[in-house]
C-alpha cells in the first residue's frame, strides 16, 4: 500500500479563522429559514416501526427455519438490521428524533441497551466528547491511543505486539472491525461501573434483558454449538457494517491538538470531517453519517434533513474558502488506510 503523509496537526496550515462564531451564524440562520432543524416526527415513528418489525421477522426465521446449517444466513440480515437499530440510538442521543429529552433518553434505551446491549449512556458519553472535540489529539476519545494509533506520536511508543499491529494496522483495520460488534457490548459492561446508581440500575438491568432475550431466541431454534456459531457471525458482521460506517468520516482529516482552541464551532468541525458521496442507498446504508459535516455542525438536525443541508454548507464553506472535503465511498477508505499505513511507517524496517 503505497504511504500518504500523516495530516498535519500544526493548526498553522489550516485556513486562518478571523475570529469568532460570526462566520458561524449566517450559516446557522439560513438553516433555521429552511425548517431544517424541525423534528421529523413521522419519518422516524416510520422508520423505527418497519425496523422493529424486520427485526421481528427475522425472529420468528429463526425459529422457522430451526437446526440447520441455513439458519446461519440470517445473521447477516440481523447484522444489517442491527446496524439500522444503532444509528435510531445514536439519532436519539443527538435528540433528532423528540423534543424531549426523557423520550430521546427511553429510545435511546431500548434500541441500545435493550435490543443490542449497548449502553447508551456510555456510546452519549463517549460519542459527545467526540462531537465536541473532533479528532483532537488530546480530547477526542475516538482518536485516543487503544489498539489502533492515529499519529506518529502516538505510534511511537509501541513496542513489542503493540508494535507489530501498529506496523500492519492498515492491513489489521478491517480484519479488526469483526470484534467490534463483541467490543461495544464488554465497553458497555465496564463503563456502568463509572455511572450513578440509578442509571447503572436501568442500564444494567436492560443490558442483562437484552443478554436473556438474545440466549433464548438462539437456543430455543438452535442446538448450542450452531447458536454461539450464529451469534459470532451476527456479531461479526455488525461490527463491520457499524465500522465501515463510522470509519470514512474522520480518519486521515487534520488532528488538531492543545494549541487550537482558536477554531471556532465552524472550522473545527468542518476541517476534521469528510463527507461521503452517494445516493439514496449510501444514505441508508451509512445512516446518513454520509453528512458527516453537516452531522457535525448541526447535531440535532433530522438525519432525513442532512442531504438538504449539504448545499447550503457547502457554499458558504466556498465563500470562506474553507475546505469541504467529500469522496467517493471506497476513496474514504482508501484515505483512512493510507493515512493509518503512514502513521505506523517509523516502526517499519526500510
Amino acid at each position: 500500500m503505497p504511504q500518504a503523509p500523516v495530516p498535519n496537526t500544526d493548526s498553522s496550515s489550516s485556513p486562518a479563522p478571523p475570529d469568532s462564531g460570526s462566520e458561524f451564524t449566517p450559516l446557522l440562520r439560513k438553516v433555521k429559514e429552511q425548517g431544517l432543524l424541525e423534528r421529523r416526527t413521522g419519518w422516524y415513528a416510520t422508520g423505527i416501526t418497519v425496523n422493529l418489525l424486520l427485526l421481528a421477522a427475522v425472529a420468528v426465521g429463526i425459529h422457522l427455519a430451526g437446526d440447520t446449517w441455513w439458519t446461519l444466513l440470517l445473521a447477516l440480515p440481523l447484522a444489517v438490521l442491527s446496524a439500522r437499530t444503532g444509528f435510531v440510538g445514536h439519532d436519539a442521543g443527538h435528540a433528532q428524533i423528540a423534543r424531549s429529552r426523557r423520550t430521546n433518553r427511553a429510545i435511546g434505551l431500548v434500541h441500545g441497551n435493550l435490543l443490542l446491549g449497548m449502553s447508551y449512556a456510555w456510546w452519549n458519553d463517549k460519542h459527545n466528547r467526540h462531537h465536541a472535540n473532533p479528532n483532537h489529539i488530546e480530547k477526542d476519545p475516538d482518536v485516543g491511543v487503544g489498539v489502533l494509533v492515529w499519529t506518529a506520536e502516538q505510534a511511537a511508543d509501541r513496542r513489542g505486539f503493540a508494535g507489530w499491529v501498529t506496523r500492519h494496522q492498515a492491513k489489521l483495520f478491517f480484519p479488526m472491525l469483526l470484534l467490534e460488534g463483541i467490543a461495544l457490548k464488554v465497553s458497555s459492561i465496564q463503563d456502568l461501573r463509572r455511572q450513578g446508581t440509578r442509571e447503572r440500575a436501568v442500564e444494567g438491568l436492560l443490558l442483562v434483558a437484552h443478554l436473556a432475550g438474545y440466549a433464548a431466541l438462539l437456543l430455543t431454534a438452535l442446538p448450542l454449538g450452531k447458536a454461539l456459531l450464529f451469534a459470532l457471525l451476527h456479531h461479526a458482521l455488525f461490527g463491520l457494517h457499524l465500522g465501515m460506517a463510522f470509519a470514512p468520516n474522520h480518519k486521515g482529516m487534520e488532528m488538531p491538538g492543545r494549541d487550537d482552541q482558536r477554531w471556532g464551532h465552524l472550522r473545527r468541525q468542518v476541517i476534521t470531517s469528510r463527507n461521503v458521496r452517494g445516493g439514496p442507498v449510501t444514505d441508508w446504508l451509512l445512516g446518513g453519517l454520509n453528512y458527516q459535516i453537516e452531522h457535525h455542525l448541526f447535531p440535532s438536525m433530522p438525519r432525513p434533513n442532512l442531504r438538504a443541508a449539504r448545499p447550503l454548507v457547502h457554499r458558504h464553506c466556498r465563500a470562506l474558502g474553507l475546505p469541504y472535503a467529500e469522496t467517493g465511498l471506497l476513496d474514504s477508505y482508501g484515505q483512512a488506510l493510507r493515512h493509518m499505513h503512514a502513521v505506523g511507517a517509523p516502526l517499519r524496517p526500510e
